[in-house]
């Protein structure tokens, strides 16, 4: 996205569906049509062309913002969202959504962003084989949704990754396990950072009674709303889900190192009495016992052996084997 202007098209009127040219952008009249404007604010250009442009200075300040949270807001003349959608440019995470701003007005829609934006490219796509919207309710739906649908798309992808990890963990405990579960829980709590307000802001779509939309589009608007609900549930599910997982591998390896300790354990109760033994009968002093026997070391070893098995067969008596 380096150029200033990204899409300009006439959305209705007699050259529905074009795309304009900037001389032909500079002479648009409002009788001439719905226009949508779409573009990069980190242009220069475009910072010039909408602080040139007949926008009230909160709404100049609003399309330009470098950092927005997902908010609706009725202004006097008009409409400005703020919304988040999944980064769907290659190599960028998922979960570092993109924001888009939009200002709506009766005959006017400018939305500004600073990287590539999949929603609004899809409906540009759709504008160009000619069944794009044609309306600013139809518009806002069509964003909404698409929006919603790619939400959609990356929450089933979590749920898959989530379930294999799952049935991982039943055969395996390493540390690269547990930063992968650890990874899916950060993406969960950074998609619903965004999820919650942008759902406050498609119920406040839904329920303000701003004339540019239309009661067909609010329950259209309605139905997002549903969809955008039944997302967050499921991401608290999979949060939930990660949780869980996340513990039972933790008791899994505490499991593990507690039954390795139990093995150490029990190895240093046998060979206690055996090193004290062989501790003290290897004293290089006068007086030891069997010393001038041919065969006390052989006695001696025998002994050893005994004291091991009857201490086995102690700790097997005691279930502690």
């Amino acid at each position: 996205m380096s150029q200033c202007f990204i899409y300009e098209y006439l959305l209705n009127g007699q050259q529905a569906c074009s795309s304009l040219s900037e001389d032909q952008l500079s002479k648009w009249k409002k009788t001439d049509g719905l226009i949508w404007i779409h573009l990069n604010y980190t242009n220069d250009e475009a910072k010039q062309w909408i602080l040139n442009s007949d926008l009230a200075d909160i709404e100049k300040s609003a399309l330009l913002a470098k950092d927005v949270r997902p908010r609706v807001n009725q202004t006097k003349d008009g409409l400005f969202m703020a919304l988040r959608g999944i980064n769907l440019n290659p190599e960028d995470k998922p979960e570092d959504m993109v924001s888009v701003r939009c200002y709506i007005e009766k005959n006017r829609i400018i939305t500004t962003a600073n990287r590539t934006f999949a929603s609004l490219d899809t409906i540009a796509d759709h504008i160009e084989q000619g069944f794009g919207p044609d309306s600013i309710g139809s518009f806002v739906v069509s964003l909404c949704d698409h929006l919603t649908a790619h939400k959609s798309d990356i929450i089933e992808t979590l749920d898959d990754k989530l379930a294999q990890l799952e049935d991982a963990v039943e055969f395996n405990t390493d540390a690269k396990l547990r930063n992968d579960i650890a990874v899916l829980r950060r993406q969960t709590v950074s998609l619903r950072r965004y999820l919650l307000p942008q759902r406050e802001a498609f119920s406040k779509l839904v329920t303000d009674s701003s004339p540019l939309l239309s009661i067909s589009d609010r329950q259209k608007l309605h139905e997002v709303n549903d969809k955008l609900i039944r997302v967050l549930e499921d991401l608290d599910s999979i949060r939930e889900r990660a949780h869980v997982t996340q513990e039972e591998l933790m008791s899994l390896q505490s499991e593990s190192l507690n039954q390795r300790l139990y093995f150490l354990a029990l190895i240093t109760t046998i060979f206690l009495p055996l090193g004290f033994l062989t501790g003290l009968f290897g004293v290089n002093l006068a007086g030891i016992p069997g010393s001038n026997y041919p065969s006390a070391f052989i006695v001696f070893c025998g002994l050893l052996i005994l004291l091991a098995l009857l201490q086995l067969v102690l700790f097997y008596r005691r279930k502690w084997l």
